[in-house]
């Protein structure tokens, strides 16, 4: 590979720290995208993917796929694939028609706000994340039923067939599998312990992993998809959840309903950016990350200068204070999407950027009238699950479907419904279990996220799809927690601003900052010294490793993007898989 330097100082600088990053990360040294002429698929799971390109070949689209996907890593990724959590589903249609589903789990009827504390008013640690009163209604298979019958070609038995040949038959194991079977959590609760652990005798490596119960309620589920809400596979799952000392109720689940909602809606420097509405604080916070950037030149700074990344934080910490402060279930709250995603609204906030010094998070206060009548709150820094999945869609006619789904922590509650052979979530640690308080990883917590019967909880979640004059460019996402809609600003940012593709953008270098705590998380080993220092300077506090943890270094990697992009030129489909929690996924098609 040849630098020609030029006369501009910054150019060259520029130029350097793109060699430097290739040598570093391999975004360009040998990792390309995957390419394919008419359909592509982008999963954690290398089966997963296999999935999803069965069904386009047997003559499916995009949303028989993704539902395809979605089932096959409830087999193959228990980690965070599921049957027993919830989700959000981002569809575009060939005509340009955009749908979003909300298939996020609720929480019980009988939940309160208080559900969570002791006599004193303390919050019970491990109540809210571990065992049966930690589960909300699960929402993913009404979700992937609605995609489904409403958009789908192949009906749901065709779709759902994959799924259940991996359960009945089985698959290797890769080592990941085999380390996170390990779990010492999943060991408290009999039927986690001798489905994932043989009881003691853990999994080996290339061992094949057989599920026939999943396998024969995954059938029930194809022969009549309602018996999961309203029959008995939903009385069975109330009683098994109430065994263990739950709360969700038959009726619960007879009273689930998804909820087809209008996605956000942006413009980034000629592009049109659609993403999560609330109960995800996703789409809003990436539109308004975008917004405030949108007047900077980062091109010519350079990708990953210091100069770019200063200015990308400090739209991150604004963002996230707004996160803290407004988000919740709209259905329950009102959330001021128009205002926070007004670009007036982003240009009065750029105003605060000093670009050569950083912001004290404690000390920043909106601009002059905006919000001002705002109820301030007791906030706690609480960032939320990491352990999520996202995956990517596209077709031969140009659909395109953009899913994260999640069980919240790793395994969920730990806990199975009872011997149907799925994982239940733990999702009502994502509400705030007592204002002020921070929950299992951290994010900011308001009286809008407080626990109430019926709610659900606010997500990060941030399925996106990027076009322009009307064409597909991007399928976005990732999982991560509150990192989730950084990663998928860094990815987007690294395509539209720096002109990367989009295996390059994937594998890019990621930071993160939430506003609170008062800290930036950098990747470890993928800045340069340089970057850091001058960073630094500016006032920036860094800290290499996950910046949602209080321990150094817990995950020197985060997110997880499975992301596609389009071919200007060709229309060919590039798969971007991200391989920073392991090599078992897959970009691929046809």
């Amino acid at each position: 590979m040849t630098i020609y330097l030029t006369s501009n100082p910054r150019r060259n600088f520029a130029l350097l720290l793109a060699l430097w990053l290739v040598i570093t990360t391999g975004a360009m040294g040998g990792m390309h995208p995957t390419h394919a002429q008419k359909a592509m698929v982008v999963t954690v799971h290398t089966l997963a993917t296999d999935a999803g390109v069965e069904v386009m070949r047997q003559g499916g689209n995009a949303i028989d796929a993704a539902v395809a996907t979605g089932f096959a890593l409830a087999v193959v990724h228990p980690q965070a694939g599921n049957i027993g959590g919830g989700g959000f589903m981002l569809i575009r249609m060939a005509d340009g028609k955009f749908h979003f589903l909300d298939y996020r789990e609720k929480a019980p009827a009988a939940a309160t706000v208080d559900m969570y504390w002791d006599k004193q008013g303390n919050v019970v640690p491990g109540l809210s994340t571990l065992g049966y009163k930690a589960i909300g209604v699960p929402g993913s298979v009404a979700g992937m039923v609605t995609a489904e019958k409403k958009w789908g070609k192949l009906g749901l038995q065709k779709v759902i067939a994959p799924a259940i040949r991996l359960a009945r038959d089985g698959f290797p194991l890769p080592w990941e599998d085999v380390r996170s079977f390990q779990n010492k959590r999943l060991a408290d609760f009999p039927e986690a312990r001798r489905i994932f652990q043989r009881d003691g005798n853990f999994y080996q490596a290339g061992e094949v992993f057989k599920q026939p119960e999943l396998a024969r309620t995954l059938e029930r589920i194809a022969a009549n998809p309602d018996d999961f809400y309203h029959g008995e596979l939903a009385k069975q799952i109330a009683a098994a959840i109430q065994k263990g000392g739950g709360i969700v109720t038959a009726q619960d689940l007879a009273h689930y309903e998804v909820k087809e909602r209008e996605p956000v809606h942006g413009t980034y420097r000629g592009y049109d950016v659609y993403s999560a509405p609330p109960p995800s604080s996703g789409g809003v916070a990436l539109i308004e990350i975008l917004n405030m950037l949108e007047k900077f030149d980062l091109a010519s700074l350079g990708v990953d200068s210091a100069e770019a990344m200063h200015l990308t934080i400090e739209a991150y910490r604004r963002a996230f204070m707004d996160r803290a402060d407004f988000m919740g279930d709209p259905d329950f709250a009102k959330v001021p999407v128009a205002q926070l995603i007004d670009k007036n609204y982003a240009n009065s906030w750029r105003e605060s950027i000093n670009p050569d010094r950083a912001s004290i998070s404690k000390d920043l206060r909106r601009p002059s009238g905006t919000f001002n009548d705002l109820d301030k709150v007791a906030r706690a820094a609480a960032p939320e699950s990491t352990q999520t999945t996202h995956y990517s869609v596209v077709d031969q006619d140009g659909n395109a479907v953009s899913v994260t789904t999640t069980l919240n922590g790793p395994f969920g509650a730990k806990v199975m419904a009872g011997d149907l052979g799925f994982l239940l979530n733990n999702e009502m640690d994502d509400f705030a279990a007592k204002v002020g308080v921070p929950n299992m990883y951290g994010l900011i917590q308001g009286p809008a996220n407080s626990v109430g019967a019926n709610k659900r909880p606010l997500s990060a979640m941030t399925p996106t799809i990027v076009t322009k004059d009307d064409k597909l460019v991007l399928v976005l996402g990732s999982p991560g927690g509150p990192t989730i809609i950084t990663t998928v600003a860094n990815v987007l940012m690294g395509v539209i601003d720096y002109g990367l593709d989009i295996q390059q953008a994937v594998d890019s270098p990621r930071f993160h900052n939430q506003w609170l705590p008062d800290r930036t998380g950098i990747e470890a080993k993928r800045f340069s010294p340089d970057t850091i220092r001058m960073l630094e300077q500016k006032g920036q506090t860094l800290r290499v490793g996950d910046p949602t943890s209080d321990k150094a270094d817990r995950d020197p990697d985060w997110g997880d993007a499975e992301c596609i992009m389009i071919d200007p030129k060709t229309g060919e489909r590039l798969g971007g898989h991200d391989e920073r929690r392991g090599s078992y996924g897959k970009a691929a098609g046809f």
